[in-house]
């Protein structure tokens, strides 16, 4: 099992950056990827941004250029560093980590309980 704390959400002005942290435990060594999601009122979680375990990254079309994706291995912490932050940007954001569970290659999936980040126009 992996067990996900996120945290640094909060309220922030429009154009204002806020930086967002995953602390993993458990089964930390078994995680092949870190992912961020975010879900506003009334709409589906979408996913925001991926961080693999050899360090490539992804992101939504939506917040590439703004968000950057980062790991402290030594940590087992991921952050999202959000800048350039627009009113749309407000949504409850979750932590995800896809772990590979034996040697097939079946993973599972962990999320955490999710921090509220909202921008004020």
């Amino acid at each position: 099992q992996v067990q996900l704390v996120e945290s640094g959400g909060g309220l922030v002005q429009a154009g204002g950056s806020l930086r967002l942290s995953c602390a993993a435990s458990g089964r930390v060594r078994s995680i092949t990827s870190t992912s961020w999601y975010r879900q506003a009122p009334g709409k589906q979680r979408d996913w925001v941004a991926s961080l693999s375990s050899s360090g490539s990254t992804n992101y939504a079309d939506s917040v590439k250029d703004r968000f950057t994706i980062s790991g402290d291995k030594a940590k087992n912490t991921v952050f999202l560093q959000m800048n350039s932050l627009k009113p749309e940007d407000t949504a409850v954001y979750y932590c995800n980590t896809i772990s590979t569970v034996n040697i097939e290659g079946s993973t599972v999936q962990h999320w955490g309980q999710g921090t509220q980040v909202t921008v004020s126009s």
